[in-house]
């Protein structure tokens, strides 16, 4: 599998969702006394499991996931006394198995935007920085979600926020005369990921410790052409109306990020720590 793959050669073969979550800073003993109901619960988290370095089988036991969302997940519940199951879905997936009742939460390197706001409240705690993933050199010269991309073939999981963002460049791109760019989707970053190696694809954009993963296992064969910012936060969603749930995880977060743990659980996965961002809640009407 693609997937295990890049997660064995990008070194991330430590053990996450079967090691005991970091021990739960001091603030959490209040906050399962103010949240008792969550005390002793078993609940389901809904996840991609196809983002080496966030959410993917370990290549040593593939009967269990690891990754720096499994262990961010496993620190909340310790924070809060509830214990975590997982149902591994499709991105485009993630917010329906949650809106549907099939899962409590979704810890799984999701952007939060407006409109996904319609489908779940979210609460958010990192900025987005996007990488350009291309073969090795860059034939096609694409350096951001641009002009560059005339013409070119990306790759993108359905669902993405990139996939619109990429539409949107079709009328500039036939405007100055140059064929659109066309998109070509998939269910998860590994079959992205291949279509750049098998050369069915030209670019394949994603968060940017995604992209280096990846790079990482395939230095002969792919290169990160830039990085760009994109206007969301990653985020954590639940289901909408269930305010004091929303409460609680946002209450966690906040401890456990004041104690520096979530830092902590981005090193250990070689994450950029610099994109974190104080907890708070996207939610509309």
């Amino acid at each position: 599998m693609l997937a295990a793959q890049i997660a064995a050669a990008a070194g991330l073969s430590v053990t996450g969702a079967a090691a005991a979550a970091p021990a739960a800073p001091a603030g959490c003993a209040a906050l399962r006394d103010k949240y008792p109901e969550l005390n002793g619960k078993t609940l389901v988290n809904a996840i991609n499991p196809h983002t080496p370095g966030y959410e993917a089988l370990d290549p040593n036991d593939p009967s269990k996931y690891i990754g720096f969302d499994i262990d961010l997940g496993e620190t909340i519940g310790e924070c809060l006394g509830f214990t975590l199951t997982y149902k591994p879905v499709t991105f485009a997936a993630l917010l329906t198995t949650l809106s549907a009742g099939q899962a409590d939460i979704v810890i799984s390197d999701i952007y939060a935007t407006q409109e996904r706001a319609k489908a779940a409240d979210f609460i958010t705690y990192s900025k987005v920085f996007d990488g350009v993933l291309v073969a090795k050199g860059n034939p096609k010269k694409i350096d951001g979600i641009n002009m560059s991309m005339c013409g070119t073939t990306a790759a993108e999981n359905t669902g993405y926020v990139e996939v619109p963002l990429i539409q949107d460049l079709a009328p500039k791109c036939e405007a100055e005369g140059k064929p659109k760019p066309e998109i070509q989707l998939y269910d998860n970053n590994a079959n992205c990921i291949q279509a750049i190696l098998a050369g069915r694809a030209d670019v394949y954009i994603n968060d940017v410790n995604t992209v280096d993963q990846a790079v990482k296992a395939y230095p002969d064969q792919l290169e990160k052409a830039t990085a760009v910012t994109l206007p969301y936060s990653v985020g954590i969603a639940v289901p909408r109306g269930n305010t004091k749930f929303r409460d609680a995880v946002l209450a966690a977060l906040t401890e456990i990020q004041k104690a520096g743990i979530e830092t902590d659980l981005l090193k250990k996965w070689s994450l950029d720590a610099g994109t974190l961002e104080a907890p708070k809640i996207l939610s509309v009407d």
